[in-house]
């Protein structure tokens, strides 16, 4: 594992970011949390990548708040790219 960011998919849409900083705060310091609104997943960051791994291991497949949920390795962020081209 590279970095210490993860994707955290399959989130009930009524998941605060204080109850998934709750979930993951068990495996270690949770620096970030952030739920995308309205669409059922978000990213945590850990400390460390240990704690990460730690966390990825013993969350992804884990029932939470109804879902069973999906934990991995966030993937760098790419640049939003025009689709096509523009007139101007």
């Amino acid at each position: 594992m590279q970095s210490s960011k993860l994707y955290v998919g399959n989130l009930s849409y009524s998941v605060t970011n204080e109850q998934l900083r709750e979930l993951f705060s068990s495996y270690g310091e949770v620096r970030d949390v952030n739920i995308i609104e309205g669409r059922g997943f978000g990213f945590v960051e850990m400390s460390n990548q240990s704690e990460a791994e730690q966390a990825k291991e013993a969350l992804n497949g884990s029932e939470f708040k109804g879902r069973t949920l999906r934990v991995d390795e966030a993937r760098p962020s790419r640049g939003r790219q025009a689709k096509g081209y523009r007139r101007y």
